[in-house]
């Protein structure tokens, strides 16, 4: 469980974001939505310590991680994984290197136990006999398998995904999100992710937070997100299922 207490955040003069609190649940998938510039973004690095917040606190099963000193930090960040936006892979190594990169960050293993635990993973998102590939050599949907086989590698307890779908058609997003479902119960991982996808959220968004103007402004499931009265979260979701329909007729 991670727990955001009373987060802000400016950047001069901006507020991006004001006073957002929300608890992010073990073994679901846990969503923060909003449009463009909302703040979602800037939420995820300030949960993970990329941004020194302006106020709050982010507890880790209760550890105070913005309390804590940098060594405290690392161990800290050895239980999290991330998916970056665009998958983030190092072009210049292999599919293999990418997937053992954080194993040699992070963890102890001698390099054939990095090699078996890079297969394991590969083998968990469907993508053998990849191993020494580039990534220029691999479609956008493998790539984003190759980026949660790396998330994954370190055996996280918790995962963040910046918009896991951006520039995915609809049927490799669909790939996708059925596997961060898959693997958030399969390992019981307190799930982030960071989307304006509408379909991800309906398929698998299992607790969500809506972020309007950089405030937390609704949060329920994602049965409750289709008959709200917030205007501004259904004004989202409208637009948002609107053009969804336009993307399937096209």
């Amino acid at each position: 469980m991670i727990e955001a207490k009373n987060i802000s955040k400016k950047f001069g003069d901006r507020q991006i974001l004001k006073d957002f609190s929300f608890v992010f649940e073990k073994g679901k998938i846990n969503m923060i939505i909003g449009q463009s510039g909302s703040g979602k973004t800037v939420l995820l690095k300030c949960l993970v310590g990329l941004h020194k917040v302006d106020s709050g606190q982010v507890l880790y099963d209760g550890r105070d991680f913005l309390g804590m000193n940098f060594q405290e930090k690392k161990e800290v960040r050895k239980e999290i994984g991330m998916l970056f936006q665009g998958g983030a892979l190092f072009d210049s190594q292999t599919v293999e290197e990418n997937i053992i990169f954080p194993l040699s960050m992070f963890t102890d293993m001698n390099e054939e136990e990095k090699r078996d635990r890079a297969n394991f993973c590969l083998k968990r998102v469907n993508l053998e006999n990849t191993n020494h590939l580039f990534p220029s050599e691999i479609s956008g949907g493998m790539k984003k398998r190759v980026a949660i086989a790396r998330a994954i590698s370190v055996n996280p307890k918790y995962l963040f995904c910046d918009e896991p779908n951006s520039g995915l058609d609809p049927q490799t997003s669909i790939v996708i999100d059925n596997l961060i479902k898959e693997i958030t119960d399969e390992y019981n991982i307190t799930t982030v992710v960071i989307t304006h996808d509408m379909n991800s959220v309906i398929e698998i968004g299992e607790k969500n937070a809506f972020i309007f103007k950089g405030e937390k402004w609704w949060e329920g499931n994602k049965e409750e997100i289709l008959t709200t009265e917030n205007p501004e979260l259904t004004a989202f979701v409208y637009a948002s299922k609107f053009m969804m329909e336009l993307r399937k007729k096209s």
